[in-house]
């Protein structure tokens, strides 16, 4: 499967046992965690396979895709020269749908050779109220019927986007299993490891031109390539108990404390992409890396990492922040990537309030600078009218989609930051309330680009 001109894997797939189960298989876990595990498994650790596992209908288009081709797939990674280095990753030796074989599903989790099970779920998926809970749902099961066993619980590891990332999962599963067995959430709460975790890589969604540039360079027809930015960084806190792989031979930095590390990530990397998201669209904008290239966006991220966000930053030990910063901006102005404006700019509701707004109430407290944190909240207002400068429409993507394009449309110029689930009592701070009118009277009068100019 997938021959071409590229190597199959240098290892035997038949003798690999899946150690961890993935729960939401997507492109970043293909480009990231399951590379990591492709290189554990080209050490002879054939005890740390992966078996994915898609919880929801969505899901039946990769797990089609991974048994098409044997859990076989191309992971891509654009330079910024042009030049791409592939390679066929084989970590994925199972996927379980549960959707139509629920029990086949909770059993992959209970067996005990399973050890981790991960978690790319998103931003909204730890938010009991309003995610999907297919995933606890089997999750819990097979935590329950490990216990009832005498099997030692393996450990839940989340590889999402989140300040605090662990803590948010231990929260969410025991309140969780704790509603309907007060008991089992009692054992999860003290018998289960949630590692914290910081992971970082650029992955934009596949296009059926990477599809055909792959089959084109390599020889290689695969339904479902990964492609991705060169850059790549996954930092772990030290936290098992059912054992682990040696993560620290493959490039992950195992620490006793991940904070610092997903703060410096969530703060300048991530919001920052925010940054870009909605100034970008109302500029005009389709590629991440045409808006950074512009001097005026790059004007902006270095004031905002600069002044706004890095202050808020504890020490990130064996980082240099100034350097990182002027990464970041290589990164995004990467023109092999063709990273979307489109998803930067989709889920602003789960993303703006862990990674921007922390910031901004940061900086309130300590009376630093927020002009560029508030144009931002204003720049996605704007947006999220749903309308941009030349009359044409604008497809929010968003679960609170109509609710935000309501309050962003509303006379009162207050409206959109008095929505408390959202802001909470930030439209009552008046020095970020008035810069937010600024901003936000300036994108309506003005413009994008003359707004980001008087933010120079």
């Amino acid at each position: 499967m997938i021959p071409g001109r590229l190597p199959a894997p240098p290892y035997d797939r038949s003798a690999v046992t899946a150690g961890v189960v993935h729960i939401g298989v997507g492109g970043f876990h293909r480009a990231h965690q399951a590379l990591f595990h492709d290189r554990l498994l080209e050490r002879g650790e054939s005890d740390w396979g992966l078996c994915g596992m898609g919880v929801l209908d969505a899901d039946r288009r990769m797990q089609d895709a991974l048994d098409a081709q044997d859990g076989l797939y191309t992971l891509v990674e654009k330079h910024a020269n042009g030049d791409w280095d592939a390679r066929v990753i084989g970590a994925i030796v199972a996927h379980r749908f549960a959707p139509t074989d629920r029990d086949a599903a909770i059993e992959a989790l209970t067996v005990d050779t399973t050890r981790i099970v991960s978690l790319t779920i998103t931003e909204g998926g730890y938010d009991l109220d309003g995610a999907p809970t297919a995933a606890y749902e089997l999750v819990t099961e097979a935590l329950r019927r490990r216990r009832d066993r005498g099997t030692v619980p393996f450990t839940v590891m989340s590889c999402d986007n989140l300040e605090g990332n662990g803590h948010r999962a231990r929260h969410a599963f025991t309140t969780f299993a704790g509603r309907e067995d007060a008991e089992l959430g009692a054992w999860i709460e003290e018998h289960v490891a949630f590692p914290s975790s910081m992971v970082d890589r650029i992955t934009p969604a596949t296009t059926d031109e990477d599809r055909r540039e792959i089959e084109e360079r390599f020889g290689v027809d695969d339904r479902w390539p990964v492609v991705c930015e060169p850059f790549i960084q996954w930092v772990l806190e030290d936290s098992f108990c059912a054992g682990r792989p040696p993560y620290e031979k493959v490039g992950v930095q195992v620490v006793d404390d991940v904070e610092p590390y997903e703060l410096m990530k969530l703060r300048l990397l991530n919001a920052s992409h925010q940054a870009l998201a909605y100034f970008g669209h109302l500029c005009g904008y389709e590629l991440v890396h045409d808006a950074a290239q512009d001097p005026l966006f790059r004007r902006l991220l270095l004031g905002y990492m600069e002044e706004e966000a890095t202050p808020t930053l504890p020490p990130v030990p064996g980082v240099d922040l100034a350097e990182y910063r002027h990464t970041l901006i290589e990164r995004f102005s990467n023109p092999g990537v063709r990273d979307t404006i489109a998803r930067l700019a989709a889920d602003s509701s789960d993303r703006i309030p862990k990674w921007l707004l922390p910031v901004i109430r940061r900086q309130l407290e300590d009376g630093g600078e927020i002009r560029r944190s508030a144009a931002v909240v204003a720049s996605w207002a704007r947006y999220a009218e749903g309308v941009d400068e030349q009359g044409e429409p604008i497809d929010v993507v968003d679960r609170l989609a109509s609710r935000l394009t309501e309050l962003a449309r509303d006379p009162d110029p207050d409206a959109f930051i008095r929505d408390r689930e959202l802001f909470g009592g930030l439209a009552e701070d008046e020095r970020f309330a008035a810069s937010y009118r600024e901003a936000r009277a300036s994108l309506r009068e003005r413009g994008a680009r003359a707004t980001l100019a008087s933010l120079a």
